[in-house]
């Protein structure tokens, strides 16, 4: 019985103690993702990717048909040709081909450079407006509401509409 006391005294002082320190934390909430969608900023990084990824698709498929034509025009004189010239011209092929693919890859990291370097820029003037509001709110941690983002229960403030006001949005 001594010992039902002692526990049920700790879980009073325990439950005691977190609604304490619940009462003295403000937290909120914020959807970073649509924040930064919504921003005008992130409307023209988006175009200017589309346009350089719609650049290097266009290249990608120059390089393919001029390589299907040359693949073409080589099986047509195929028979007409030494073993030894069209030795050569197969691995003329293969050097085409090896090239096309390593200009894709560096075409999807030079896709990714752009990307984070225009997004940088843009979450960092966001991540600046969350605090500047959540400063200006007292508010002491701020969670990201993004789906997968690791909020289960989201009841807390949100900022959105502060954040946006603060952006100009």
């Amino acid at each position: 019985m001594k010992q039902f006391k002692t526990l049920l005294f700790a879980a009073i002082l325990f439950l005691g103690a977190t609604q304490f320190t619940t009462a003295q934390t403000k937290v909120a909430h914020i959807n970073t993702q649509e924040l930064i969608e919504s921003m005008p900023e992130m409307k023209s990084a988006q175009a200017e990717i589309e346009k350089l990824a719609k650049t290097y698709e266009a290249e990608i498929q120059a390089a393919a048909t001029e390589l299907q034509n040359k693949m073409k025009q080589y099986d047509a004189e195929a028979g007409t040709k030494t073993d030894e010239e069209n030795a050569t011209r197969v691995q003329e092929v293969q050097g085409m081909e090896a090239s096309i693919r390593q200009f894709q890859g560096q075409a999807q990291q030079d896709l990714e450079k752009k990307r984070f370097d225009l997004l940088k820029p843009i979450t960092e003037k966001a991540k600046a407006a969350i605090d500047k509001v959540a400063k200006a709110q007292g508010i002491q941690y701020v969670l990201d509401a993004t789906q997968g983002g690791g909020v289960i229960v989201a009841d807390g403030t949100d900022l959105m509409a502060a954040v946006k006001q603060e952006l100009g949005i």
